[in-house]
């Protein structure tokens, strides 16, 4: 499952991990264009879910890059009154776990950039948790 980051989405990419058989969880940037092929529904509206959707991607360079419908999921942060956007090639996951998932990632760049200010660290030696916890 790869978490990715939505300044870095790239449709031929996505669609590179969808055609290896792995799944992806990203943000859909605000002006991404698509068509809604089918309303899952089944979600707990109380978890923050508002949409649960089967698209396709309809814009001109997206939708060559990317032909195979995916899935939208429209979640509502209530503590920040935010609405989000999240696409995912993964259908058997919850609509609540697909939000999640990414929030925990951005939790962990949370992190980072705290450690990067407050422990005075500009590079990292290594990625491993045993690099990163032997440099703090």
């Amino acid at each position: 499952m790869f978490v990715i980051d939505n300044a870095y989405v790239d449709f031929n990419a996505l669609y590179r991990i969808h055609k290896a058989g792995a799944f992806f969880v990203t943000r859909a940037k605000e002006n991404m264009k698509y068509d809604v092929v089918e309303s899952l529904g089944g979600f707990d509206s109380g978890s923050g879910v508002r949409d649960d959707y089967i698209i396709r991607v309809t814009g001109v360079k997206s939708r060559y890059f990317y032909p195979h419908p995916t899935r939208l999921v429209v979640y509502h942060d209530a503590d920040n009154d935010r609405e989000f956007l999240f696409i995912t090639n993964n259908t058997k996951i919850s609509a609540i776990d697909a939000a999640n998932r990414y929030r925990n990632r951005w939790q962990i760049e949370v992190f980072f950039k705290w450690m990067m200010q407050n422990l005075t660290i500009k590079k990292l030696w290594g990625h491993s948790l045993n690099a990163v916890m032997t440099q703090l």
